[in-house]
């Protein structure tokens, strides 16, 4: 896939940073601009097309839903605020996520792999390739193959991570962050800022926790939302 064309709608200099920072450590995003107010945005729309903006919803002049609707041909939106009862309003907006603030990385990342599921499908369109079923890891100097059917889930331990596999056990030198980039959002969700979990694996579940094999693993608090909708 290319890379996601992105801007930012923002008008607290803190929030813009955080969020120009973790996208730049994103190789395949591309941030366009920084915008404090939503005229100022709307003026780069009209010249411009990008993938996806990152919206506040109080912002000065126009605020961010208002600003919204307005567009006829909007980007992927993924929303970004304090405020979490405008929730239901946003999805209404066909929003792609709703990030509240302070946003931390994981769950941002959790945002952008819905865009990533969203451009792909529509890709496929297009005759886009088949996505893979595996990857290679590294293990002990030996490049090793694993069938994304066989992950169970997958542990961070440190700087390495643990893929546990209906079979074995594989232990990587790389992070959560690098092996998302490797996982299909919709047969993968991270649950907890350690786990990530195979959703056709999940033998139960609760708000606070879930069955993969027998094995109970927490559900952190900011990832009670990515299991939604199984």
């Amino acid at each position: 896939m290319s890379k996601i064309t992105c801007i930012i709608v923002e008008d607290e200099p803190l929030a813009a940073k955080v969020l120009k920072d973790y996208i730049e450590q994103l190789p395949f995003l591309d941030l366009k601009g920084i915008f404090k107010d939503a005229i100022l945005a709307l003026d780069y729309l009209q010249r411009n097309t990008v993938d996806l903006m990152f919206l506040d919803i109080h912002l000065p002049r126009l605020k961010g839903m208002a600003f919204l609707k307005s567009l006829i041909d909007p980007p992927l939106v993924i929303i970004t605020t304090a405020y979490h009862q405008y929730a239901v309003e946003g999805f209404n907006q066909n929003v792609i996520d709703y990030l509240l603030k302070p946003i931390d990385f994981e769950r941002f990342l959790i945002g952008i792999n819905k865009v990533r599921k969203s451009m792909g499908e529509s890709s496929q369109s297009l005759n886009a390739e088949p996505a893979k079923d595996y990857f290679f890891i590294s293990v002990q100097k030996r490049n090793v193959k694993i069938s994304l059917s066989d992950i169970m889930y997958i542990e961070s331990q440190r700087e390495y991570i643990k893929i546990v596999t209906s079979n074995t056990e594989y232990l990587t030198k790389m992070s959560t962050h690098e092996i998302e980039a490797f996982l299909p959002s919709d047969q993968f969700r991270r649950i907890h800022r350690s786990f990530i979990i195979a959703v056709k694996k999940i033998q139960s579940f609760t708000s606070e926790e879930v069955e993969v094999n027998g094995i109970l693993l927490p559900v952190g608090r900011t990832y009670k939302s990515s299991l939604d909708g199984l």
